[in-house]
């Protein structure tokens, strides 16, 4: 097979007015960004290095500067290139953003003696301006600083202050640049959803046209431009990721695409069984199941390192596609429904590595595929929501998450078939008393760890050197932060009765309360 170009065949951002989001290494940029999206603007989140070119070049409707951990009279400020507050182009700083708009533009920063952080009462000046304007003269917001703006640049005009902060907030509406100190992005900021629309639909006038209609009809078109009349083939593995992914093409070009489940033997009870059903049954997919269990534990034998396993899994899941593809005719273009976080916490230009996802660090550089990734631009939630106007069912569209690499990067150390086979009937119970307890769809996700270690315990009279089970639930949105679930007691109780009197080779139960940062969801 000749080698092709990659094709992302994802969302073109041509027809839908976009925000840039400039990255100053806030926790909250990601929260900016989905805010963006929720009032029905598309929203891409870009390095605080990006130039005034750049931005320009990419002919967004505005920008938003991200708060920022440093601060800006420091030696190792993160700055912004100056050029692109001349662009005529609507800026909103938020916190250090707000910060970076006074330095770069002769106003004064300082740090203050009194830190304001949490729900922080704010009183609007000479009317509030464009932004405040209309609400109430004061409010609640949500700080988070030390430094403050105390002078704003000629031709500002202040249009909040605080107690503590004399310029909470301010506009030079000739030049479309607007600064606040407070976060708007954040829920205890009763009025800032209203604060960041009146931003993009009055200041930017962007349309809002990012809805899942409009996704779905973009992506559509895009997909059939890219493949014409080419075979597709989709890595399904019946998650709402691939699920959603796999139904977008499926409605682009039909009989073209072929579906491939890799039973690679790292899944949950009763998953492969699941997937056949649903998609081979109830959609009426061309659907070929591969079972390849045994190949996959070939390739992990020995690896205990969690981004060798990462990597060989990819690297594997990428050949058994391309055996499948020498046996079908023109079958030049592989789907995966690799989602924005997933591009980010792999590494970007705006993000370090945390750790390569299969389906992203983990592909290798000489696969003979053009991937069609129409997910890539999305967080989950829009992910579901796509999923039901598509018609998908709910136990597909509403599944909790699970790592393309299954059951493999939630064994601690090296993946053997006896691990995989305890964790499998650990796992199953986990979730099944957290159905059970009727608290599935409230948490995004629950499961079971087993680290590759043994303790000491006591069973049926006797001493037992057993694996210890670790059970994770997880709060979240969009998967970038998370919290552990407050799981109640006696649901716990449950899951750790089940599994030491049901699972042969476990003696203890212990649940990781760490949220995310500074943990992350998954252990490997």
């Amino acid at each position: 097979m000749t080698s092709l170009p990659t094709a992302r065949g994802q969302a073109s951002t041509g027809d839908f007015d976009r925000v840039l989001v400039v990255d100053f290494g806030a926790q909250y940029a990601q929260l900016i960004a989905r805010r963006v999206r929720q009032a029905h603007v598309l929203s891409e989140i870009v390095p605080r290095t990006v130039s005034a070119a750049e931005v320009a070049a990419a002919r967004p409707v505005g920008v938003i500067l991200s708060g920022g951990p440093v601060s800006v009279y420091a030696a190792d400020a993160y700055r912004l290139d100056p050029g692109i507050l001349q662009l005529a182009i609507p800026v909103l700083g938020i916190c250090y953003g707000h910060q970076v708009i006074a330095a770069a533009l002769d106003g004064g920063v300082a740090g203050n003696d009194i830190a304001e952080y949490g729900g922080t009462e704010l009183r609007l000046v000479g009317g509030g301006g464009t932004l405040l304007g209309e609400l109430p003269q004061a409010q609640t917001v949500w700080m988070s600083h030390r430094d403050a703006v105390t002078v704003p640049p000629p031709g500002f005009r202040v249009t909040a202050a605080t107690a503590e902060v004399p310029v909470a907030a301010m506009e030079d509406p000739e030049r479309r640049l607007y600064g606040v100190q407070f976060h708007p992005e954040v829920a205890h900021t009763a009025r800032g959803q209203e604060i960041l629309e009146r931003f993009l639909h009055d200041v930017c006038g962007a349309r809002p046209s990012w809805t899942h209609v409009g996704i779905i009809e973009q992506v559509v078109a895009e997909i059939r431009a890219t493949v014409g009349d080419r075979t597709v083939l989709c890595a399904l593995s019946g998650g709402v990721d691939s699920s959603v992914a796999a139904a977008l093409v499926h409605k682009a070009v039909g009989n073209q695409l072929t579906c491939v489940f890799v039973d690679h033997g790292l899944l949950r009870a009763g998953e492969a069984e699941q997937v056949e059903d649903t998609f081979r049954g109830a959609f009426g997919m061309h659907l070929i199941t591969v079972k390849a269990a045994d190949r996959f534990l070939e390739r992990l034998a020995g690896i205990t390192d969690p981004e060798e396993k990462r990597l060989a899994i990819g690297e594997t899941f990428i050949r058994v596609f391309e055996d499948v593809a020498a046996d079908l005719d023109d079958a030049g273009f592989l789907v995966q429904g690799t989602l924005y976080p997933d591009v980010i916490e792999s590494g970007t230009a705006d993000a370090a590595r945390i750790k390569s996802y299969h389906n992203v660090g983990g592909l290798p550089p000489d696969m003979r595929f053009a991937l069609i990734e129409p997910l890539r631009d999305l967080f989950k939630d829009e992910v579901r929501a796509i999923g039901e106007e598509l018609g998908l069912p709910g136990e597909i569209v509403w599944r909790q998450p699970f790592p393309g690499p299954g059951l493999a990067v939630r064994i601690i150390g090296e993946v053997t078939g006896e691990r995989l086979e305890i964790l499998r009937a650990a796992d199953a119970i986990v979730i099944e008393e957290i159905k059970r307890a009727g608290l599935y769809r409230d948490i995004w996700q629950s499961f079971g760890v087993l680290p590759a270690i043994r303790s000491v315990g006591v069973q049926g009279d006797g001493r037992s050197y057993a694996y210890p089970l670790i059970v994770r639930a997880v709060m979240s949105d969009d998967a970038m932060t998370a919290d552990w679930a407050r799981l109640p007691y006696e649901v716990l109780e449950r899951i750790s009765s089940r599994v030491v009197n049901e699972v042969p080779g476990i003696n203890r139960v212990a649940y990781d309360i760490s949220s995310k940062p500074p943990a992350t969801i998954e252990w490997e």
